[in-house]
């Protein structure tokens, strides 16, 4: 089995942003009995940021510059390595350092080149540990947390499991924060938007991502057709559980019965939208329902300045988005067409997405 687990900063690190050691033991103890018995890990972990903030003596006024946080996170990505480092070497395996940024994945080359670095590594018999590369990641393009790189390295990886381990038990009707009759989600058979808005946002002060930002990342790994389990960290024994697939540890987001391609997911999710387009009733019909490309004469109305070949949200006229793709018109040209249309010019109706640049997500 191939598992993927994701350790947030509130899990990595005490309420001070000094390194929970506990906790990195415990994780590396339970991967070398996994390994023992033939499986293989990749680790990704957040708490760089709070780490530096510890060490530089600023956990309690985290700054708001992006250039001051991008130096303190090069601060504690060392010192957070060194620790895995320590915590595995006492089971006997070596951890190696992997920082990924956005376009690792949004790029074609540096994917595949990112797939076969995390391959060779395990048939080293080392142990990646994944972090977003927050000294050099720039603000207008980068992740902002690690639980949508965790869902994006199970597909690289091509993972059975994805295990997002947090500070609660997993997924609750509400926010346990907030309402004491919340109750715990069990099973999921699709994230909803529902869920989503229930979740709420992070949990602690040293975190960037939050349960909504988990089941995202669950949507992404179920679509990659992975298994997901969401479980507290400090539960004894939780991955190799996972693995044994004993019930009751957390919320379980079953995979979807159809695996995207490589492709298909890096369509959908690996690129963020430039740009939304609303579409007819028909139009949708013809993706949802028939596996069509989308036509230009479909399209009721844009937002954002795309180029061609640029990751588009299409959404129907109610904003619901049904399908992400690439587009094959320009923003502008789009409009004129639609201007056109709407002065009873009738021009020839040119493809938008091609269906083989398409990915349905209803």
């Amino acid at each position: 089995m191939r598992l993927v687990v994701k350790l947030g900063s509130s899990s990595v690190t005490e309420s001070d942003g000094s390194i929970a050691t506990s906790t990195l033991r415990s994780v590396s103890s339970q991967i070398a009995q996994l390994r023992s018995a033939g499986h293989y890990a990749v680790v990704v972990s957040s708490g760089a940021i709070a780490s530096g903030l510890n060490t530089l003596g600023m956990a309690n006024r985290r700054p708001s510059d992006l250039a001051v946080l991008q130096a303190i996170s090069a601060v504690g990505q060392s010192r957070l390595m060194a620790a895995y480092n320590q915590a595995f070497g006492e089971y006997g395996l070596i951890a190696g350092q992997v920082l990924l940024t956005p376009l690792d994945f949004i790029n074609r080359q540096q994917y595949l080149h990112a797939r076969q670095t995390l391959q060779k590594l395990l048939d080293l018999g080392v142990v990646p540990v994944v972090n977003e590369n927050d000294a050099v990641a720039d603000d207008e393009i980068r992740f902002g947390d690690n639980d949508r790189i965790a869902a994006l390295v199970a597909n690289l990886i091509t993972a059975d499991l994805l295990v997002l381990l947090t500070d609660q038990m997993g997924v609750y009707t509400s926010d346990p924060r907030l309402d004491s009759a919340a109750s715990l989600v069990e099973e999921i058979d699709e994230v909803s938007e529902a869920l989503r808005e229930a979740a709420g946002g992070p949990g602690t002060e040293r975190g960037s991502g939050g349960m909504a930002s988990k089941l995202q990342a669950a949507s992404i790994a179920s679509w990659s057709g992975v298994d997901v389990l969401i479980a507290n960290a400090s539960k004894d024994s939780v991955l190799v559980e996972a693995c044994e697939k004993k019930p009751g540890l957390g919320t379980v987001v079953n995979r979807r019965p159809s695996r995207l391609s490589a492709r298909k997911l890096w369509i959908a999710f690996a690129n963020p939208p430039v740009g939304r387009v609303y579409v007819d009733d028909g139009a949708r019909e013809a993706l949802v329902e028939n596996s069509k490309s989308l036509l230009s004469v479909g399209v009721q109305s844009v937002q954002g300045n795309f180029a061609e070949d640029d990751p588009l949200e299409i959404c129907d006229l109610s904003g619901r988005v049904v399908a992400r793709g690439l587009a094959k018109v320009a923003s502008g040209d789009l409009l004129e067409s639609i201007s056109g249309r709407s002065l009873g010019i009738q021009g020839s109706s040119s493809i938008l997405v091609h269906r083989d640049d398409l990915v349905v997500l209803v």
